[in-house]
């Protein structure tokens, strides 16, 4: 294994670790010397690939919905229409579902630590930030191509994206309490009934 590879399989397992430490014992309690002690590495090798505990906490928030960007992309490219694309966007949250599922305890703690520690705050809500522009552009191309009503776009990408936050919230924490994923295409459907022109 030459060294790129070495420290590839570092920084993996310093980023697997402080996931289990942060989950079991919290962001306050967990310090580098017991995230390196439960990877196998030391503190040097820690530093190397990080500069601050708060770093690999920053990183692992980015991983939660790591790769959804990409997707929506590519199912809006592929959806005939705007309705469509959404309603196709739906199923990525099974995807979320299946990544959060065990995670519940690093879940409720991002939240957490972002209400007192401004950088992780910036970076939990930045993925909101952008797919409320995202579906605001995607609510504002539907109006153009006619298949949607004219609504306020903003507005209307502030309710998917908090249908698909509730939801996704919903089943992080009550995993057994509903088919999510059907909860979710069911309640686009209902919101999409609203925005659709009535001939469509």
């Amino acid at each position: 294994m030459n060294q790129q590879a070495r420290g590839q399989e570092t920084r993996a397992h310093i980023l697997d670790a402080a996931t289990r430490r942060f989950a079991a014992a919290g962001y306050d309690a967990t310090g580098v010397a017991e995230i390196c002690a439960e990877a196998g590495v030391s503190k040097g090798a820690f530093y190397h690939h990080f500069p601050t505990k708060q770093a690999v906490f920053l990183e692992l928030t980015a991983r939660w919905l790591g790769g959804l960007d990409a997707q929506i992309g590519a199912t809006r490219g592929t959806a005939s229409n705007i309705p469509d694309g959404l309603l196709e966007m739906t199923a990525m949250l099974g995807q979320v579902f299946e990544v959060a599922q065990g995670q519940v305890p690093l879940f409720l703690e991002f939240l957490r630590v972002a209400t007192r520690e401004p950088d992780v705050w910036q970076a939990t809500i930045a993925p909101f930030r952008r797919y409320r522009e995202l579906f605001a552009g995607f609510i504002t191309a539907g109006v153009a191509e006619g298949t949607l009503r004219p609504v306020p776009p903003d507005t209307a990408a502030q309710v998917l994206v908090s249908l698909a936050v509730g939801v996704v919230a919903q089943g992080v924490l009550d995993p057994q309490g509903a088919d999510w994923g059907q909860v979710a295409r069911e309640g686009m459907g209902m919101l999409l009934d609203g925005l659709k022109e009535n001939d469509r």
